[in-house]
């Protein structure tokens, strides 16, 4: 035997005992429930008549006629035994409509009551011995078996009503629990409408919206903490657009600031450049000039090293003219002996012509070649007085070359004494220059330093003015999208006092504070900045009042 979705009728029959023995001993009075369960039915629905709490249920007689009707056809597959999965469709329509028109189990067991005992009263009195036998023509039957057919019967009214009421109950939990998804689901739905409804109130940006629903138990809380958050959320947007404000005209004060420092660091930038190249020129020029200083230094060493050369070929010449007047005296000696030596030969030759003549013509010829020794004599005498008139010219000539030598060997002496001290000066020129070429040179480097630092100090500033101008921009894009936001009307106001307090762009900011001259160390702060005022306000924006507390010393 089959059974339905969630009825396993094998199990039951199994259990209750219902064999099919049992179910031929229902065949066997099939005739009699077949005459008397009409019977039954009409003492039944008699019954229900009386009972407005079942009479309810039917709207007129025809129906309850047609329910008459479909229950004997239901009791002809009880007393035919045929527990199939026919029988089992049937038990699931009749508990299915049970269920739907909510009969409750304790009229359908009533109405059972009802039936079973005008049936079971029929049987009995069928079934009592007659003389003609039971069921009029037949024999009776023992008690066993009456009992048995008796206890089919009874068994199939309670498996009937089992499957029923199971049935009657499934239905009835799937009925609750779609009652429960339905109350449910309507409930979600009204929680998802309103919240919905509040989700597009923050879309639209509007913080003055509070739930006013009458939310379940359940959802209550979170309609509050809805609400407070809303509230909580008004009052920080507030804060953070009055904070926005301040934020905006501190970083206008920035970049006007940073504009200036961007200018003024251009201009130092090309200062400090024009700077490098005049430094770079000095040092140019300085290194040419040592250079030149240098080679003046090599100029003189070589003038230095000449002038001793011709001092010394001064000397030289000096101890040549005083050997030329040495051999010059001796010279005039040798001519001075020549001259007596003409002089003797002069006087010898007179003598030889005063022979001579004495000798007359005998002599004559010895007085020509006297005379001629005479005549040579008187030449080598003139010849001697003018090589020694020469000589005495020479000497004197010589003498004053001595004295012109000696007075050019001391000028020379003069000369290189002037030129070592010029030489030393031009070695203090050479190293003075020198250094002042190496200290320009690292001048220079220092100054290339500065340069590339102050152009890079520069680049910095343009960054720097670049960013605030970014900043300020990014802030009055969170002013405009802060301003979209509904607020209740005082917050509103709050921040409008809070935008006119601050200062329009184009407007110049305010000189920065100086400081005090005489300044205590120990107790003075540095001159708030607006980069630190900013800061502050951003961190009381976000709730970081102590981070913004510290202090910048410490930074």
């Amino acid at each position: 035997m089959a059974g339905g979705s969630n009825i396993n009728i094998s199990e039951r029959l199994d259990f209750m005992g219902l064999t099919s023995e049992n179910c031929d001993q229902l065949k066997s009075i099939k005739p009699l429930i077949d005459r008397e369960i009409p019977v039954a039915l009409d003492v039944f629905y008699k019954k229900l008549r009386k009972t407005p709490e079942v009479a309810k249920f039917f709207s007129s007689d025809a129906q309850m006629n047609g329910a008459k009707t479909a229950q004997a056809g239901h009791w002809d597959s009880i007393s035919s035994g045929r527990f199939d999965s026919a029988y089992v469709d049937k038990v699931n329509i009749i508990g299915g409509i049970h269920a739907r028109i909510g009969l409750e189990p304790r009229w359908y067991i009533g109405g059972y009551a009802i039936l079973v005992d005008h049936l079971i009263k029929e049987v009995i009195k069928d079934n009592w011995p007659k003389k003609s036998g039971l069921f009029g023509k037949k024999e009776s039957i023992g008690a066993e078996e009456f009992g048995s057919t008796v206890a089919a019967l009874v068994k199939a009214v309670f498996l009937d009503m089992d499957l029923a009421i199971s049935v009657y109950i499934e239905q009835a939990e799937i009925a609750k629990q779609a009652a429960q998804k339905e109350a449910i689901d309507s409930e979600r739905k009204m929680v998802v409408d309103n919240f919905g409804i509040a989700m597009q109130k923050i879309v639209e940006k509007d913080l003055n919206y509070r739930m006013r629903a009458d939310m379940p138990d359940a959802y209550q809380p979170l309609q509050d903490d809805f609400n407070a958050a809303m509230a909580a959320l008004g009052e920080t947007i507030a804060s953070i657009g009055d904070s926005a404000t301040e934020i905006y005209s501190g970083a206008n004060e920035i970049r006007t600031q940073s504009d200036t420092l961007s200018k003024r660091a251009e201009t130092q930038a090309a200062s400090v450049e024009e700077t490098a190249a005049a430094v770079e020129e000095i040092t140019a020029t300085v290194k040419t000039s040592t250079e030149s200083a240098e080679n003046a230094g090599g100029l003189v060493s070589r003038t230095k090293q000449n002038a001793e050369k011709s001092g010394e070929i001064v000397r030289e010449a000096v101890e040549a003219m005083d050997r030329i007047e040495s051999s010059a005296k001796e010279i005039e000696n040798i001519i001075g002996v020549i001259d007596e030596i003409s002089f003797q030969t002069n006087l010898l030759a007179l003598n030889a012509g005063v022979e001579a003549a004495r000798a007359g013509d005998a002599g004559r010829g010895f007085a020509v070649v006297a005379q001629e020794v005479r005549e040579l004599a008187q030449r080598s005498a003139d010849a001697a007085k003018e090589i020694k008139k020469l000589i005495t010219s020479s000497g004197e000539q010589v003498k004053h070359g001595v004295k012109l030598v000696n007075d050019t060997g001391v000028a020379l002496a003069e000369i290189v004494e002037q030129v070592q001290e010029i030489n030393e000066n031009v070695s203090s020129i050479i190293d003075a220059a020198r250094e002042q070429s190496s200290g320009l040179q690292e001048i220079n480097q220092s100054v290339n330093t500065i340069d590339e630092g102050t152009q890079q100090a520069a680049a910095m500033a343009e960054e720097s003015t670049a960013a605030s101008h970014t900043l300020a921009e990014e802030v009055a894009k969170i002013t405009t999208m802060l301003g979209e936001f509904t607020l209740s009307p005082s917050k509103r106001s709050t921040s409008r006092k809070t935008v006119q307090r601050s200062k329009p762009e184009g407007v110049k900011s305010r000189p920065p504070v100086k400081a005090p001259v005489a300044a205590n160390a120990k107790t003075d702060r540095p001159t708030a900045s607006p980069a630190r005022e900013l800061t502050k306000k951003v961190a009381n924006a976000f709730g970081g009042a102590e981070a913004a507390n510290e202090s910048w010393e410490e930074f």
